[in-house]
């Protein structure tokens, strides 16, 4: 294959619930893509759009000068990286490696690394707003790595994010995700546990919601439908997604000794909520497991406009 066609083609490994949307836009925004997932189904849609299938992670790099991979955690990322057949196996001196996947800061500072003792250029750019705003192309990307290659991909990332940031040098933009996943858990899980109070003390949830979004607790009341109408089922975000970012951000603030008292409370109940067996259901479904620590069960309600 020659160097221009390769220029040609973008890469996607990791094409899941929110790596496919992202592919998506980049087809619709006109880039042809080499795609590749270990579970074939998840990428039969992004083939009827024209993207062509690859049979490993060394595949697409050999094919593509330009990979990007979304992945769910270090063990992925290291595999589809560095394993047998991985993108350095298939990768050329002078690509580049765009992970939007959340990793740990030693993972991101491994992969680092391993590519440029190959000569390939690595940009850690983790995403945050969800699989809706995936869908639409309105992410925030916390880019970051070296410059050069970094407005090199520019356009494309563009495609996925409306705020796409360039950071600093690689491993920034892991450092902006971990703190904004840890503020976001953590704060779903009070609103778990203030329904649970309000529910045990006997209050209407329907009336406890309204008034709640009439007061300063507004901000907060965003995940409450979703969280008492309880379908857990094909999540958007996977119980073993938020139990894995949490446990990075706390690797994080073990490393700069920095006490964390209610993350790791928070971790704490996302484990009880893998050890129940929901790790493949919606982190949402932590509430049930609040619930029956408190020794009551909210059924699961429909509110209007939910």
């Amino acid at each position: 294959m020659t160097d221009s066609s390769r220029d040609q083609l973008v890469g996607f490994i990791g094409t899941g619930n929110i790596g496919n949307p992202m592919a998506r836009q980049l087809i619709r925004g006109g880039r042809q893509l080499v795609v590749f997932d270990l579970r074939p189904e998840v990428m039969e849609n992004l083939l009827e759009l024209g993207a062509e299938p690859a049979a490993s992670a060394a595949e697409v790099a050999s094919r593509c000068s330009v990979v990007f991979s979304s992945l769910p955690g270090p063990p992925q990322i290291e595999a589809a990286t560095a394993g047998s057949e991985g993108i350095l196996a298939g990768a050329s001196p002078g690509d580049v490696h765009v992970d939007l996947s959340t990793n740990s800061l030693r993972g991101v500072q491994r992969i680092v690394q391993l590519e440029t003792d190959a000569g390939i250029v690595h940009i850690d750019a983790p995403v945050t707003g969800g699989v809706v705003r995936a869908g639409e192309g309105t992410l925030t990307v916390y880019g970051s790595g070296e410059t050069e290659a970094f407005e090199r991909v520019r356009p494309l990332l563009e495609h996925i994010g409306t705020n796409v940031f360039h950071l600093g040098e690689a491993g920034m933009g892991c450092l902006y995700k971990l703190v904004n996943n840890v503020i976001v858990l953590s704060g779903h899980m009070i609103v778990h546990e203030a329904l649970v109070l309000g529910a045990k003390a006997g209050l209407d949830m329907r009336d406890l919601v309204e008034k709640l979004r009439l007061g300063t607790a507004r901000p907060y009341m965003f995940t409450v439908d979703d969280l008492l109408a309880k379908q857990w089922e094909n999540p958007t975000s996977e119980g073993f997604i938020a139990e894995k970012d949490i446990a990075l951000a706390l690797e994080l603030a073990r490393e700069h000794q920095v006490p964390m008292p209610v993350a790791n409370a928070t971790h704490q109940t996302y484990l009880a909520m893998l050890a129940a067996g929901f790790g493949e259901l919606h982190h949402y479904s932590a509430q049930d497991v609040v619930e029956a620590a408190a020794g009551i069960e909210i059924p699961p309600i429909h509110l209007d406009g939910g």
